[in-house]
């Protein structure tokens, strides 16, 4: 809660006025702020939130009903409570009062205790307020806090996610979230039947780049080699690091056809095996590699992820045999 004391205006054109309600107001735990007219009420609302204004209605110049409506009409200041200082102590004057925005009325000659019991009064529901006010800003704040702390904390899960599920060094899909999603495209499939395909990659002359160069030429290499392959595939296809320079592309929604599958992964082929530049010891080199894939359709190459695992992996070897730069489609599952 602010310890700030709460500010009561007084206005009244008599010094003397004034100086006796200071004097009564001393007795509470208030700062008092005077004011001698109407306009230099108006411009201390300007300066200071009061609690509570002790207002004169007989002013010369602006009176205090005057005042009143004008401080009504001022969205900053028409929730100050207004009480009426009056010698006139008339109902005609209290339903003027009431109208231009006063909360209660004082008669005078001031009775003492009356006045201090109703300003107790307002300064309760004015501290109230503050209290309420300050509860709500520190409601706000803890608020946003912890919505700071959930979005760190989310951010931070999904960091973590990510890093259990793809290559640290390419950003591809790693082999336990390869899996989870050659699982799912075969649940996918026992639904409803959409042919998918899986190919396997080998690099072929990654050895020698590495060994001639080092491992940070080797990790350009493949980081490079992982750009083409995003490039050069669909959103809804997974390509993956298998490890090493070992990668896999598993197709679904692929054409049922033999032919699309292949010009789809010979495409691929072409782009991976264009020069590659790295950068060794601050020189730009250039270097070329091959690949070596392997095709399995499911389900006529594999019935469950193992055997189309199996049958792919076989068919991408049989390929690095037969020469680089080459794909070859698998062998029918005799399970």
């Amino acid at each position: 809660m602010s310890d700030e004391v709460p500010k009561v205006l007084v206005v009244d054109d008599s010094l003397a006025n004034r100086v006796a309600l200071r004097r009564l107001l001393a007795k509470l735990s208030v700062q008092v702020v005077e004011a001698d007219g109407g306009s230099e009420a108006l411009a201390a609302c300007l300066d200071h939130e009061f609690a509570l204004i002790l207002l004169d209605v007989n002013m010369p110049g602006m009176d205090g009903f005057e005042v009143a409506a004008c401080l009504g009409a001022e969205p900053s200041t028409r929730d100050i409570p207004i009480i009426f200082v009056t010698a006139a102590y008339s109902d005609l004057n209290q339903l003027q009062g009431y109208g231009s925005g006063a909360v209660d009325y004082i008669a005078k000659p001031i009775n003492e205790a009356i006045l201090l019991s109703k300003v107790k009064i307002f300064l309760e529901l004015y501290n109230s307020k503050v209290q309420l006010k300050d509860a709500l800003e520190q409601l706000y704040e803890r608020n946003r806090e912890l919505r700071i702390e959930v979005a760190e904390r989310q951010r931070a899960e999904e960091a973590a996610r990510h890093r259990a599920t793809h290559d640290s060094l390419t950003g591809l899909a790693n082999r336990a979230l390869f899996m989870d999603r050659l699982q799912a495209a075969i649940e996918r499939y026992r639904r409803r039947p959409l042919a998918f395909a899986l190919a396997y990659l080998d690099i072929d002359k990654f050895k020698p780049v590495n060994d001639q160069y080092g491992h940070t030429a080797g990790d350009q290499l493949l980081i490079a080699i992982a750009d083409r392959m995003r490039e050069n595939t669909r959103g809804s296809d997974t390509v993956a690091r298998l490890g090493g320079d070992e990668f896999a592309v598993i197709m679904e929604d692929a054409p049922n056809s033999e032919l699309m599958v292949q010009r789809l992964i010979e495409t691929l082929c072409k782009e991976l095996q264009r020069p590659y530049t790295l950068l060794v010891d601050g020189q730009q080199i250039t270097v070329e590699i091959g690949t070596s894939v392997g095709i399995a359709l499911f389900p006529q190459h594999g019935k469950n992820s193992d055997l189309l695992i199996q049958s792919a992996d076989n068919a991408m070897y049989a390929a690095k045999r037969s020469g680089s730069n080459g794909f070859l489609l698998a062998l029918p599952s005799a399970d």
